[in-house]
């Protein structure tokens, strides 16, 4: 029956984004304004890390795209709420978890979609990596999504109104990607910097995509990067689920 259920939440979730395909377009704006406009500037200087600079700064525009994507997905939870949708599905008989992971699915393939743009957008630029190091670039990205728009939706089911959700989620979002080194290695940085970084889990993601994108897959970065996603996605989830039945939302 979860599996059933999940389906049907998936697909009703699917339905209402495919209706939207400006905002599926739109949601690859900024990633790919920043590919644009500041790729460019990065090109030939020493980023202290391997390969070529766009093989540093695309994985962390993917990364980018599934934390503020998933990161502000529970506005849609607010607005069900409102229209009394919530209210409407607590007295089905359908899983809660199912009501978590039917959107997080649509969430993960809807990011995946855009990443495929932002990487076929580079590529034209001149990004030049391996496929399975492109591949496992999408799969931190589904991983990413299920993570933060699981504590998003779980987060948005505690608050009433968007002024309070927005705030709450850009105060968590920005340092997140300051730290985490998305736009630059966190090598440049000073060694206090640097240090500060490895308390933020999506450094460790970050890390992992680059040298994936540089043919290395078995390296520590990887490893970590790997057991972070994989980690946090659980957490996430339990947590997401937790308070979709006791909000019996």
């Amino acid at each position: 029956m979860l599996l059933h259920d999940t389906a049907l939440i998936y697909g009703r979730c699917l339905r209402q984004s495919l209706r939207s395909r400006f905002a599926l377009l739109f949601g690859v704006l900024m990633p790919l304004l920043y590919l644009l406009f500041f790729g460019p500037l990065l090109t030939g200087l020493p980023l202290g890390a391997r390969g070529s600079s766009w093989q540093v700064l695309v994985p962390g525009l993917l990364l980018q795209l599934g934390l503020f994507g998933a990161a502000f997905a529970g506005f849609a939870i607010i607005i069900e709420k409102g229209q009394g949708v919530v209210e409407r599905m607590r007295v089905t008989p359908v899983s809660r978890l199912a009501l978590l992971l039917g959107r997080v699915l649509r969430d993960a393939t809807v990011f995946v979609f855009q990443a495929v743009l932002l990487v076929l957008a580079a590529v034209a630029m001149g990004l030049r990596a391996p496929l399975p190091g492109i591949l496992i670039g999408f799969a931190f990205v589904a991983l990413l999504t299920v993570s933060l728009g699981s504590l998003s939706y779980a987060m948005a089911m505690k608050v009433s109104t968007p002024q309070e959700f927005g705030p709450l989620v850009n105060a968590l979002t920005m340092p997140s990607m300051l730290l985490s080194g998305l736009m630059l290695p966190m090598t440049l940085a000073p060694g206090w910097l640097d240090v500060l970084s490895h308390f933020v889990p999506f450094r460790y993601l970050v890390d992992a995509v680059r040298d994936a994108y540089v043919g290395s897959y078995t390296t520590a970065h990887m490893f970590y990067g790997v057991l972070v996603a994989v980690a946090f996605a659980t957490l996430a989830v339990t947590v997401g689920t937790r308070v979709f039945r006791t909000a019996g939302g």
